[in-house]
This record gives C-alpha cells, sequence and structure tokens, in this order.
C-alpha cells in the first residue's frame, strides 16, 4: 500500500518529475529536482524513481488495493 498521506496527483506529479529528468539526462543535459542537480551519473537513480513512482501511481489508480485470487484445492 502506498504510504499515508500520498495521493494519486502528487505521484502522478513525482513521476512526471522523474520522466522529465530522465529526458533530460538521456539528452546530456541536467536536471533539478528542488535541490538536487541530476546528470548521466544519476541514469541508475533516475529509473529507479521512475519505476517506484510509477507503481505507486499503478496502486493508488486501483484504490490502493491489491487484489489476489485464491485457488480452491
Amino acid at each position: 500500500m502506498a504510504p499515508a498521506g500520498i495521493t494519486l496527483a502528487q505521484a502522478e506529479e513525482q513521476l512526471i518529475a522523474w520522466l522529465n529528468a530522465s529526458k533530460a539526462v538521456a539528452k546530456g543535459q541536467h536536471y533539478k529536482i528542488g535541490e538536487r542537480q541530476l546528470t548521466r551519473a544519476n541514469a541508475a537513480e533516475i529509473q529507479q524513481q521512475i519505476t517506484f513512482w510509477d507503481a505507486k501511481v499503478r496502486l493508488l489508480s486501483r484504490g490502493g488495493r491489491r487484489s489476489y485470487r485464491a485457488v480452491p484445492i
């Protein structure tokens, strides 16, 4: 489940920011999120953040619930 207090809109905003960082860094540019300056050296971290925020957006889009299917034996 998503950390308490994070809304879908906030998660989407974070995902967009990290996607923009990825685009800028791929072009050899710098990108700034808050006080952090990101460069090509941060490419792995940027990808981790994209994966993290994408998962949060998907989870919150489903109402924050995971469904499991049980098969009786």
